[in-house]
Order: C-alpha cells, then sequence, then structure tokens
C-alpha cells in the first residue's frame, strides 16, 4: 500500500525558508518519478516540481524557480522540497505525489508577516 507523509510545514515570514520532507513507504521509491504539488482551499491542485529517479533531472514550475530545490535520498525513500524566499503566494498546502496521483495528506505552508 503506497503511503506518502508530507512533514516540515509551518508559519514564516516572506523572505524566510523552510525545508519539506515526503517519506516514502509501500512502494518501490526508486523506481519512480516524484513531484510536489500544491493546492490552496476552493483551487485545484498546482505543479510545482518534478524530480527524475535518479534525482539528476529537476523540474520547476515558473512560479517557484530559481527559489526552491527538489531532492531525494533513494537510500532512506525520502523526498524533499527546499523552499527559499517564500512568498506569501506560497501559502498552501503541499503534497509529494507519484505519477499515478497517489499522495499523503499534505503539509501546510504559510507566509505572512
Amino acid at each position: 500500500q503506497v503511503q506518502l507523509v508530507e512533514s516540515g510545514g509551518d508559519l514564516v515570514q516572506p523572505g524566510g525558508s523552510l525545508r519539506l520532507s515526503c517519506a516514502a513507504s509501500g512502494f518501490k521509491f526508486t523506481a519512480y518519478t516524484m513531484h510536489w504539488v500544491r493546492q490552496t482551499p476552493g483551487t485545484e491542485l498546482e505543479w510545482v516540481s518534478t524530480i527524475n529517479i535518479g534525482g539528476d533531472s529537476k523540474q520547476y514550475s515558473d512560479a517557484v524557480k530559481g527559489r526552491f530545490i527538489v531532492s531525494r535520498d533513494n537510500a532512506e525513500n525520502m523526498l524533499y522540497l527546499q523552499m527559499n524566499d517564500l512568498k506569501p503566494e506560497d501559502t498552501a498546502t503541499y503534497y509529494c505525489r507519484t505519477n499515478s496521483g497517489a499522495r499523503g495528506q499534505g503539509t501546510q505552508v504559510t507566509v505572512s508577516s
């Protein structure tokens, strides 16, 4: 059974940083490209970032490019999102997601002064 558990969300001031983590289990993590997506109430899921199986190919949405860094530790079945220079518009619930659409319960990021 696929299980994804996100953590690391918090309330942070504009310009601050956070590191989100996603612990994966129940599937062969090393065989999956992984994604970060986010959602605010009343809106659709927004794609944030993608990292390939080996971790050497990364893609970012224009909204976060240059500020966020995605990484993975295949030995530990972990996915990460380093978020720098956070802006109020980054406020959302963040989810890690597999290609098949499985995702966890999410972690809340709130950027506010």
